[in-house]
């Protein structure tokens, strides 16, 4: 039987591209991922992307910064296209890059993080995959808070630090300077094109015979075990997400990953309790060579059987994720289908992500020579019960954050708590 991808494919190659029909992009794995993620939303909401940064007050100009933003969206394809179903195809629809920068004030006793909370739970899918706000915030107005947001499915979190640093130098410009040209545009709609493809042809491989048995194998005793969110609405006031986060010591080689994978074990545990196997995701991969370095087209979600209650073993742990690295291209919803084809329940939702950033590969956005501070807005409604992201550098930098209407807030912060604890470094003994 075709394996997912291969089905996919034929399915976007009989759509008609001929001429006066609309500019259709094929989509990856992890792009298909997000779009189910969507359309199983009761709601329809898109996860997000958003990166924060606090300026000066009058520091920005949004004609400017809309102007760079939208010289970026005409160069990059994915920036100004829409996600569409076809035929029962997903794919990515090209449009006019329109990106918006949006000026919200704040009402008594408002500050930026409430009004930017409610801006993107009110984010329409409809509109452009990259949208700008700027709030004012501070005592008496002294700062403003710029918020940089993507669709996920336009772009992953690794991409942050490229985009960022883009968008600065073409605000550098001014709002007077030229657009790419039409041959630049065309030149990189090829490579973008190119690239998914690449991609696509990679995942195909990915999704043999072979891969599909080791899946459904080392997933077969997965089940997912977070309840389900609670029927009863929040009480008035309290956010829809809590979190937790603490700075902890770190070796100059960082923490390997397996040890965050145990980690995670260990807050599971806390979670769910002892004796489950559940499924927590996170991203993985590479560009298949000879793909050129186009945004949008980003890595897979590899999904780890933590098995709870169990002592980690981190040599134990590491063997595993190795294996799982062997076979870590086969798109997610593949590695659904192999699971349940072997026996698991499990519907493809997870229990918990866990993302690593590396502090020196993440620089500040600079607009016009004036370097924002980035900060954190918590509060903000999550996908899934719980996320781990984990920023290794000088030290490490560790964050939770947990849906309320799934997880109490004195669970998630036992689970927190675990987590840190695994994570320590052994005290030094006394020479």
């Amino acid at each position: 039987m075709p394996s997912i991808t291969s089905q996919y494919l034929a399915r976007f190659r009989r759509l008609d591209t001929g001429e006066g029909a609309l500019v259709l992009l094929p989509v990856t794995g992890a792009q298909r991922r997000f779009a189910l993620v969507r359309a199983m939303d009761p709601a329809g909401r898109p996860d997000l992307v958003p990166m924060f940064f606090a300026f000066p007050r009058g520091t920005v100009d949004p004609e400017r910064l809309a102007a760079a933003a939208n010289r970026l969206a005409a160069l990059h394809p994915v920036l100004r296209s829409l996600p569409t179903v076809v035929r029962g195809t997903p794919a990515l629809r090209l449009e006019q890059p329109q990106i918006p920068v949006v000026r919200l004030a704040c009402a008594p006793g408002e500050d930026a993080a409430t009004v930017l909370r409610r801006a993107l739970e009110g984010w329409s899918a409809q509109g452009a995959p990259l949208r700008l706000f700027l709030v004012p915030d501070g005592p008496e107005g002294t700062e403003e808070v710029l918020a940089v947001v993507l669709d996920h499915l336009a772009c992953d979190g690794q991409s942050l630090a490229r985009l960022a640093g883009e968008l600065g130098a073409a605000y550098e410009q001014g709002s007077g300077a030229e657009g790419p040209s039409p041959a630049e545009v065309a030149a990189e709609l090829t490579a973008y094109r190119d690239a998914v493809l690449l991609q696509l042809a990679a995942e195909e491989r990915a999704g043999s015979p072979e891969a599909m048995a080791y899946w459904g194998e080392r997933l077969r005793a997965v089940r997912e075990q977070s309840p389900a969110p609670q029927s009863a609405p929040l009480p008035a006031g309290t956010l829809p997400s809590g979190s937790a986060a603490v700075r902890l010591p770190a070796s100059a080689d960082g923490v390997p990953f397996p040890a965050l994978l145990d980690g995670c074990r260990a807050a599971a545990t806390a979670l769910y309790g002892s004796g489950h196997v559940v499924p927590v995701g996170y991203p993985w991969g590479g560009r298949p060579p000879g793909a050129a370095p186009v945004l949008g087209c980003f890595l897979n979600t590899v999904v780890f059987p933590t098995a709870t209650g169990q002592q980690p073993d981190a040599g134990a742990t590491a063997d595993a994720w190795w294996d799982d690295l062997d076979q870590a291209a086969t798109p997610f919803d593949a590695v659904v289908h192999a699971a349940r084809a072997a026996g698991s329940g499990w519907s493809g939702r997870l229990d918990g992500l866990l993302t690593v950033d590396d502090s020196r590969r993440h620089p500040p956005m600079c607009l016009a020579g004036v370097t924002g501070r980035e900060i954190h807005i918590d509060g903000r409604a999550v996908r899934g019960p719980f996320a781990v992201s984990v920023t290794q550098g000088a030290e490490l930098q560790l964050r939770m954050v947990w849906d309320r209407a799934i997880l109490p807030d004195p669970t998630a912060e036992q689970a927190f708590a675990a987590l840190a604890d695994a994570l320590r470094s052994p005290a030094p003994t006394a020479g």
